[in-house]
């Protein structure tokens, strides 16, 4: 299509965050603008990592050409510690001390290596001080602080390795400078990326603690936290860091190898745990802090315990839901059809655009999720979630948030799949999804109920209205429904606003568009199931343009039912 409004398309701002909630405050780090991607040794490596193993991985990231795709991450989980029989060994500082037998190099050489390819290298750790540091009362680097002096040995933190980690006493001053000094240790080595693991509602305090001491190094860090963290804190987690895990591991733990290591990494089961999970998180998702479901496993084939087309299923829901991309798989044994899953740029995209997505159909085994990115396009996923049998999916264009026809594209294929009028259907084998992109003719209609609503709420207890309701704003000045117009370029274009106003008092609202302001009167139309249609000529810039009716009078504005652009 050609022309000034070409690809117009209306987006309700903010749809992470359901109407008239405000967005939790996200980690203001400046990192994880767009969610993580690389890899991560757990569910390969599992609890025997060492300097040659992700070395190999590492040098694989690059060859397989997945560094290129932005897949840069490097991450050591686990087990890379020194053991006796009272937990960690530790420096003399009382921090873990690296198993040099595993990593003879040490982690520093071993974050060089990574980096000297181009990619980020991660590390973990999980809270507390460790049960030998008390023991021979270590000193706190850079103070007369000791680890008796900080440490609770009446209680025990989470750990799964060595276990014996003491509690802190985070009102002693010592238990800052102690985390600091094992955040600075870390950005010495290099560190790009930090996994705190047995994280819970009793942990806020040290991760608290760790936040302030990964800043406190002047060292970009991104800030991950494990795992099946409670949903009541969630927007604790989404300002102190960069990610969340909100289940338990994805892993099945049903391997042939030891603590069930091995093939298969993973089951269908797991996978579609995460359904639900990412419904009940979806709000929390953005810039800056995202819903982590854990490893994706995808690599190996279906050794890895998927089939093809739950593959396909698993990484388009990570997608959809904007999780963090980190492979769990062996890097070094990619399979053709898996690397080709991996390095589709269209499923990438989806993942990095930004956006959580919202589940819109839940029936029995199918499942339909949309999300809308910034350009105006829904992305609509449709998944039969069963084990046997085949099952149609379908989804209509209001359920998506919009109405009238789009042009429609298979994202896992690239295919053109024309243009739909109203509804979209399609029938799945078991674990199957089809992915795609909807993009709405110009001209077309978008609800008000799916746009930004500063006091009020989307309702629909009145005749007449289109979509699914109408926005009710509360009766104060300053209420308001706010769109995002995207325009491919510059140009005159035409709003149309429907309305209601049951009294007999006029409800007038100013229209500002990028900045510009008009004042137009909304009069009584009669009843509140009688609408009508005021219209304005504005001049859009390309790109994105903020279109904000606001209430200017204590009686508040009229009900909106939708904005027409053309």
């Amino acid at each position: 299509m050609k022309g000034a409004l070409a690809g117009l398309a209306l987006v309700a701002a903010c749809l992470a965050v359901p109407a008239g909630a405000a967005p939790a405050a996200a980690s203001d780090n400046g990192l994880s603008i767009r969610p993580a991607m690389g890899w991560s040794s757990w569910s390969f490596v599992r609890r025997w990592p060492d300097e040659t193993k992700m070395k190999a991985q590492a040098d694989a990231l690059v060859s397989s050409g997945l560094a290129d795709k932005g897949y840069v991450y490097v991450n050591l989980d686990d087990f890379y510690q020194k053991c006796d029989s009272n937990g960690f060994v530790v420096d003399n500082y009382g921090r873990w001390a690296v198993d040099s037998t595993k990593f003879p190099s040490g982690i520093k050489a071993l974050a060089d290596y990574v980096h000297a390819r181009g990619l980020k290298f991660g590390f973990y750790v999980t809270p507390g001080i460790a049960k030998n540091a008390v023991t021979a009362n270590k000193p706190i680097e850079g103070t007369s602080y000791h680890a008796q002096d900080i440490a609770d040995t009446t209680q025990t933190h989470k750990n799964y390795n060595c276990k014996n980690m003491y509690r802190l006493k985070h009102s002693h001053p010592g238990a800052q400078a102690f985390i600091n000094s094992w955040a600075d240790q870390m950005a010495s080595w290099g560190v790009d990326y930090l996994k705190i693991d047995g994280v819970d509602a009793t942990t806020v305090a040290d991760v608290e603690a760790w936040d302030k001491a990964l800043r406190q190094t002047g060292r970009p860090i991104n800030f991950a936290l494990s795992n099946n963290l409670p949903i009541a804190q969630a927007t604790t987690w989404k300002r102190l860091a960069n990610s969340w895990r909100t289940q338990g591991d994805v892993e099945c733990y049903c391997g042939s190898g030891p603590n069930g290591s091995g093939y298969p990494l993973t089951d269908w089961s797991h996978v579609v745990s995460r359904f639900n999970s990412a419904a009940s998180w979806q709000q929390y998702a953005g810039p800056g802090g995202w819903n982590d479901y854990d490893s994706l496993q995808i690599g190996n084939g279906d050794q890895v315990g998927l089939t093809a087309d739950q593959r396909r299923a698993h990484m388009t829901h990570w997608a959809m839901a904007a999780s963090p991309l980190l492979l769990g798989t062996d890097l070094t044994a990619l399979t053709s059809v898996d690397l080709a899953m991996l390095k589709n740029d269209r499923l990438i995209a989806v993942d990095q655009d930004g956006v959580a997505a919202q589940r819109v159909v839940n029936s029995g085994v199918n499942q339909v999720w949309r999300k809308r990115e910034s350009n105006g396009d829904y992305i609509v996923a449709l998944y039969n979630t069963g084990t046997s049998g085949n099952s149609t999916v379908s989804v209509t264009w209001s359920q998506v948030g919009f109405t009238g026809p789009a042009a429609v594209t298979n994202l896992w294929s690239g295919a053109s799949e024309g243009t739909v009028s109203s509804s979209f259907s399609a029938t799945l084998r078991p674990g199957e999804t089809r992915l795609i992109r909807a993009r709405p003719a110009a001209g077309q209609r978008y609800e008000a109920e799916n746009a930004t609503i500063s006091q009020g709420a989307a309702e629909s207890n009145h005749a007449g209205y289109s979509g699914t309701g109408f926005v009710n704003g509360d009766n104060v000045a300053g209420s308001y429904v706010e769109f995002t117009v995207n325009a491919a370029a510059a140009g005159p274009a035409t709003l149309t606003l429907r309305y209601a106003n049951g009294t007999s008092t006029n409800r007038p609202m100013t229209i500002d568009v990028n900045g510009t302001t008009m004042t137009r009167d909304f009069p009584g139309t009669g009843d509140w199931d009688t609408w009508a249609d005021a219209t304005f000529a504005v001049s859009l810039q390309a790109g994105a343009n903020t279109v904000r009716a606001t209430a200017t009078t204590a009686n508040g504005g009229p009900n909106v039912d939708y904005l027409d652009v053309s």
